[in-house]
């Protein structure tokens, strides 16, 4: 055996260490959780706060996943293909809330709705966002929408522009070879970004802590559930949040795993 193959053979079993050492001291912190959560969960979410803590997290969860959608399907598509003036900045601009604190961005809110003319005209006619359920959708909005945009650019860089071309060549407008023929590719990486984004979205805690505040039975999310029964020291309940959320990211991300696998295979294909 020559020093090249023993060399190769230690670097392998060095990041085998690693990635062994990682792996569990991250299981072992969930399953903690889970561990202690499992035993009380179908007596905690039998009680009327997790069954509303749960409605409130899929409803804000799932209505601000759809949004985020709507705005960042056509930003993805234009800033990865389109050369817009000063994209550069713009893409900073739109990423600030991934290196921010969430309770940073939770402020910025605030002041925005709470402290200026633009939130007092949308308050007057009805539209209000601080200490209210509204705040929660605005402030998930907030935070998921650069992981939307950014897994939606990847996708539509991996897109060849030129099948759009030759779409546009034999008749299709700009618009028709996009919903022809980028976006049926596009499909599962579609797909992964709405179910990231939405498992980002169902723990967001401190930007919606904020702008709407924690309020049990009004605003509580599983994230604000968690919080407020950790504050007054019952566990069980608080343990069971913690097991539904992580119940979830589970799901969410081998789903993700999923549709990310078969949409590179799709890719180098074409």
């Amino acid at each position: 055996m020559n020093s090249k193959v023993i060399s190769n053979s230690i670097f392998r079993c060095i990041i085998y260490v690693i990635v062994f050492i990682l792996f569990i001291f991250m299981l072992s912190a969930l399953a903690n959780i889970i561990w202690k959560g499992v035993g009380g969960l179908v007596q905690s979410i039998a009680s009327q706060e997790i069954q509303f803590a749960i409605r409130l997290s899929l409803l804000t969860s799932v209505t601000s996943t759809l949004i985020c959608l709507v705005f960042a399907l056509p930003v993805a598509y234009g800033l990865e293909r389109f050369k817009i003036p000063g994209r550069k900045l713009i893409n900073v601009i739109l990423n600030i809330p991934l290196a921010l604190p969430p309770l940073v961005s939770g402020v910025a809110l605030l002041l925005l709705f709470a402290s200026t003319p633009f939130g007092a005209k949308l308050a007057e006619h009805g539209l209000r966002f601080v200490f209210s359920v509204n705040g929660i959708i605005l402030a998930q909005f907030f935070i998921i929408t650069p992981y939307m945009v950014r897994v939606l650019k990847s996708t539509f860089a991996d897109i060849d522009p030129r099948l759009e071309f030759v779409a546009r060549t034999l008749g299709c407008s700009q618009w028709q070879a996009f919903y022809k023929i980028t976006l049926p590719i596009a499909k599962n990486g579609i797909i992964a970004g709405l179910v990231i984004s939405w498992s980002r979205a169902i723990g967001e805690f401190g930007c919606a802590l904020m702008i709407a505040g924690a309020t049990r039975m009004v605003t509580e999310t599983l994230p604000v559930a968690l919080y407020l029964n950790m504050s007054i020291g019952n566990l069980e309940m608080a343990m069971a949040s913690a097991t539904c959320l992580i119940i979830i990211s589970i799901i969410s991300l081998f789903i993700f795993e999923i549709l990310e696998g078969n949409h590179s295979r799709i890719s180098r294909i074409n």
